[in-house]
């Protein structure tokens, strides 16, 4: 079967683990990525995983409850690791080996991130989901996608989310609002249109990175954007 990708990396909010829920992991969300993520390695595409924590703790949110930024953001970066741990139980539960990988140290759960190695894993065909952060305060988890994505050399940024790719406006808000198929990085930051926050685009931008934006929820979109079907989603290249 013919795919557009060799290596891509998938990311995917804390939030979209919530399911139904205003918090946590709901364990159907969970088992729907875990199959979705099979499938794509099951056509030979090497995948990364980068993985949000807003489903625990946003550190954004710190401020609200009295705890500084920085130890809110790293609060943060510790729920993406928890994320992470019940990703790969649920991958192994289907079958495929994966590595967790840590920005932050803690050698009980995660492997130390070591660029070298988790490109060996890639090869070697298993899932790498990236957790942590990129290990630093101030920093999003879609700039640690952007940064895992340029050092592993990824094809391209997959960013599955609830909505089938990027719209002129909010089509929450606004039914009749356009969506895009194809747009270019220029046309994003002039029409400020939400891709990812301004220092992971610029990354991407700077890196060549294309985005595919896409709703993950619906069975086998996964798949088809990484053979390339970019009728389901808003290519940024």
């Amino acid at each position: 079967m013919a795919v557009k990708y060799k290596r891509v990396l998938l990311k995917l909010s804390g939030e979209s683990l919530m399911g139904e829920g205003s918090f946590g992991i709901d364990p159907k969300k969970l088992n729907h990525y875990a199959k979705e993520i099979n499938k794509v390695v099951q056509l030979g595409i090497e995948i990364a995983v980068v993985i949000g924590g807003g489903n625990i703790f946003r550190g954004l949110q710190a401020e609200d409850s009295g705890i500084e930024r920085v130890q809110g953001d790293y609060m943060g970066m510790l729920a993406t690791v928890i994320n992470g741990m019940a990703l790969q139980s649920s991958l192994e539960n289907h079958g495929v080996y994966s590595r967790l990988i840590s920005a932050i140290v803690m050698r009980e759960v995660a492997e130390p991130y070591i660029r070298r190695r988790a490109i060996r894993h890639l090869e070697k065909g298993r899932v790498v989901i990236f957790s942590g952060g990129t290990g630093s305060p101030y920093f999003t988890t879609d700039s640690a996608a952007a940064l895992r994505a340029s050092e592993i050399n990824a094809d391209v940024i997959l960013k599955g989310t609830r909505v089938d790719g990027i719209y002129s406006e909010d089509p929450e808000l606004n039914p009749e609002a356009t969506r895009y198929e194809r747009v270019s990085f220029e046309k994003v930051l002039t029409n400020h249109l939400r891709v990812m926050d301004m220092t992971a685009f610029t990354m991407c931008q700077e890196n060549n990175i294309p985005i595919v934006v896409f709703d993950i929820n619906h069975t086998d979109n996964l798949q088809k954007v990484a053979q390339g079907d970019l009728s389901i989603g808003t290519i940024v290249e």
